[in-house]
């Protein structure tokens, strides 16, 4: 062994590393254009990029270690796992970022493993579906109309839902808020099933009468 350092360990090193590669190539592989995947040699900082997959941030083989590998060189009791951490590309774009950290046998790391996800893709897709989902109606406490006749278990929801975004329960809504909630349901065809309304005068607490009575 020559300057302390020992052949064994750096080739049980390397190899650690190259299998590593494998599988940064397999992820940047997997999610073209989408997410980025770089592989550290924690070994060399000066020169730590080993490979690139999906290459976003405009970096090359070669190019130094991050911030987070250097704290990580520092320090072996650095987390491993760096999970889902909000990062940005060079021009700006928004990035969720994952690191996992390569120990070798001693117990240093030596290499990391990082993804680097555009969530600027993605963001356009979910606000999209967000609209294509989304309900108007100017009465968005309740439901405008029914596809098909109301059952017992959609109207129980209707009431328990109703009542919690008020703060309580069915029983405990004052009479005013009973009234509101009854007219709603009938306006809402609730009443068209059967035995509607013993179902919604067992949930408020009141008489069948009186469920009758707040529907006019």
């Amino acid at each position: 062994m020559e300057d302390g350092l020992d052949p064994e360990g750096c080739e049980a090193d390397e190899h650690l590393i190259r299998e590593t590669e494998k599988i940064a190539v397999a992820l940047g592989r997997m999610f073209p254009g989408l997410c980025e995947v770089v592989l550290h040699d924690l070994r060399d900082p000066e020169h730590a990029i080993r490979a690139i997959e999906n290459n976003l941030s405009g970096r090359e083989v070669g190019d130094s270690a991050t911030e987070l590998g250097l704290l990580r060189i520092a320090d072996p009791r650095y987390p491993g796992v760096v999970q889902n951490y909000p990062n940005r590309f060079p021009d700006g774009r928004p990035a969720k970022s994952t690191s996992i950290g390569i120990k070798n046998r001693a117990g240093d790391y030596v290499a990391a493993l990082c993804l680097n996800l555009d969530v600027s893709v993605l963001s356009p897709v979910a606000l999209t579906l967000d609209r294509l989902v989304a309900t108007g109606t100017e009465h968005p406490d309740e439901p405008p109309e029914s596809l098909g006749e109301r059952t017992a278990r959609e109207l129980r929801t209707a009431v328990e839902t109703h009542a919690a975004r008020r703060g309580g329960t069915p029983r405990t809504l004052s009479r005013d808020a009973k009234r509101e909630l009854v007219r709603s349901l009938h306006r809402d065809g609730y009443f068209a099933s059967r035995d509607a309304a013993r179902t919604i005068a067992d949930l408020l607490g009141v008489s069948r009468a009186t469920v009758y009575n707040y529907a006019r």
